[in-house]
């Protein structure tokens, strides 16, 4: 059995009672990250950024992987996404940056060398719909469930999010998901592309195993260049800086914190557009 490597501190060590939050795990070709937090539907902080962050790293400067799995453990969530108390909102805070926000920790899974599969094993929820999308392929499972709640509660979300769900999927889902802040069912999801494979949860293991084989047995070099090139060819040129704007603009807004306070709440939100 391969041996799960937790992260903290900067330091990496064996772990063997699975308690840490973020879980590495390499067999040969193959590795596997796991979000290890059931009871909190596997949902990230900013430590459990950093934690993703350097397994993701870990993971692509090892020369013998050729295939990342990234997956949630439990049978219920993937993941639920950012911790919302984590979110900064009023009229001096900003947008988290940094090597460990949750832009730059999605930018960087998506940019990892080698081909990546999230494997959803449950619901995906708010920002892990885009940890999933920054991987290359998503294998999910029957029953699982998504939505995307950014403008129930007031927020932008970032630049790099909103692109992979118009490149990686359309703009239709993307205006679906953002602006309908609709909830979407796992057949719903295999429709529109968001998921690559949808198998029932008896065939989940043996799914994932036959997808990082194929992937893990081709040729890395060729895989690694062609990845870049696709994703290049994909890319369309936003003004980024009036995205960030807009960001600034809802991330100081009396908006967002009416949203978060109403969440808190469990009351509906009285928005006034300011």
């Amino acid at each position: 059995m391969p041996g799960s490597v937790a992260f903290g501190d900067g330091v990496s060590y064996v772990e063997s009672d699975m308690t840490d939050t973020v879980l590495l795990a390499i067999d040969g070709q193959r590795a596997t990250i796991t979000l290890n937090d059931p009871a909190k539907h596997n949902r990230l902080d900013t430590a459990g950024l950093a934690l993703l962050r350097e397994a993701i790293e870990a993971a692509d400067a090892n020369p013998d992987v050729r295939v990342t799995v990234l997956t949630g453990a439990g049978e219920k969530t993937f993941c639920s996404g950012y911790d919302l108390g984590s979110i900064p909102s009023g009229k001096n805070s900003r947008p988290s940056e940094g090597r460990d926000s949750f832009e730059t920790v999605m930018d960087r899974l998506e940019a990892m060398q080698m081909p990546t599969l999230c494997a959803l094993n449950g619901g995906v929820y708010g920002g892990a719909t885009d940890m999933a999308l920054a991987c290359d392929f998503r294998l999910g499972v029957k029953g699982m469930r998504f939505f995307m709640p950014a403008a129930r509660f007031g927020l932008h979300y970032y630049p790099s999010g909103l692109r992979r769900y118009t490149q990686k999927v359309s703009p239709s889902f993307a205006k679906r998901a953002f602006l309908l802040s609709e909830d979407f069912t796992d057949e719903d999801l295999l429709r529109v592309g968001y998921l690559d494979w949808l198998v029932e949860r008896a065939d989940f293991p043996a799914k994932i195993d036959e997808i990082a084989a194929r992937l893990a047995g081709l040729a890395p070099l060729s895989m690694s260049n062609m990845k870049r090139a696709i994703e290049q060819f994909a890319q369309a040129e936003p003004d980024i800086g009036r995205i960030r704007e807009g960001i600034r603009e809802c991330q100081t807004s009396d908006d967002l914190r009416e949203g978060l306070s109403a969440l808190r709440e469990r009351r509906p939100p009285a928005f006034k557009g300011r």
